[in-house]
C-alpha cells in the first residue's frame, strides 16, 4: 500500500515539475534562457538543441545574446530562431545574435494569464487522474482481499490528501506566473 501511494506522490510531483517546465517557457516581457528550449539548429545535417551550438547569456533584462562557437553557425542560429514559434526577430551583428524582447501590451498579458490558467487546469487534471488511478488500485487490493476495506479507505483518504496538497501547489505555481506576467 506503501508503495502505490509513493509512485502515485511521484506522479503528482512530476506533473507540477512538467507544469513549471510548461511555464518557464511563456514570454514575460524579461529574457529568459528557457524561451530557447525546444530551438533546434541545423548543425552540419543535424537537428542540434541551440545550447550546443553556442552560448547563450542574458545581457540585459530584454536581451538574449546567442554566441555560436563557430562563426559560420551564425546564419543557420539565425535561421532557426526565424523558424521557432518566438515571434521575435534576431539581430545579427557578425559575432553575435541578439534577441531583444519586447515589452508585453496589456492585451498579451492577460492572452499569456489565460493559457498559464489552462496550463494550471490540465496540470490539475493530471493530478486527479492520478488520484483515480490510486483509488481503483485500492479496490481492485481490497476486492482481491490483499487489504482490508478499513486499509482501503485509509488508502484512499490518505491520496485525497495528497491530491489536495498538489492540487494547491499548482494554484501556488501559477498564481505566480500570473503575477510575474502582470507585472510591469
Amino acid at each position: 500500500m506503501n508503495d502505490v501511494l509513493k509512485d502515485h506522490e511521484m506522479r503528482m510531483k512530476d506533473a507540477v515539475e512538467a507544469l513549471n517546465g510548461e511555464l518557464s517557457r511563456l514570454r514575460t516581457g524579461r529574457a529568459s534562457l528557457a524561451l530557447l528550449d525546444g530551438i533546434m539548429v541545423d548543425y552540419y545535417g543535424s537537428a542540434t538543441p541551440i545550447s550546443q551550438v553556442a552560448s547563450l547569456s542574458v545581457p540585459e533584462p530584454t536581451t538574449i545574446a546567442i554566441a555560436p562557437w563557430e562563426p559560420k553557425m551564425l546564419g543557420e542560429v539565425e535561421k532557426a530562431l526565424l523558424k521557432s514559434q518566438l515571434g521575435l526577430t534576431p539581430n545579427n551583428d557578425g559575432k553575435v545574435v541578439r534577441l531583444r524582447i519586447p515589452a508585453l501590451t496589456e492585451e498579451r498579458r492577460k492572452s499569456l494569464v489565460k493559457v498559464a490558467r489552462d496550463a494550471g487546469e490540465r496540470a490539475k487534471n493530471e493530478v486527479r487522474q492520478i488520484r483515480r488511478d490510486g483509488n481503483d488500485i485500492f479496490k481492485k487490493m481490497e476486492k482481491s482481499k490483499e487489504i482490508s476495506e478499513d486499509q482501503m479507505h485509509d488508502g484512499q483518504e490518505e491520496i485525497q490528501r495528497l491530491t489536495d496538497a498538489y492540487v494547491g501547489k499548482v494554484g501556488s505555481v501559477i498564481e505566480a506566473k500570473e503575477k510575474e506576467i502582470l507585472e510591469v
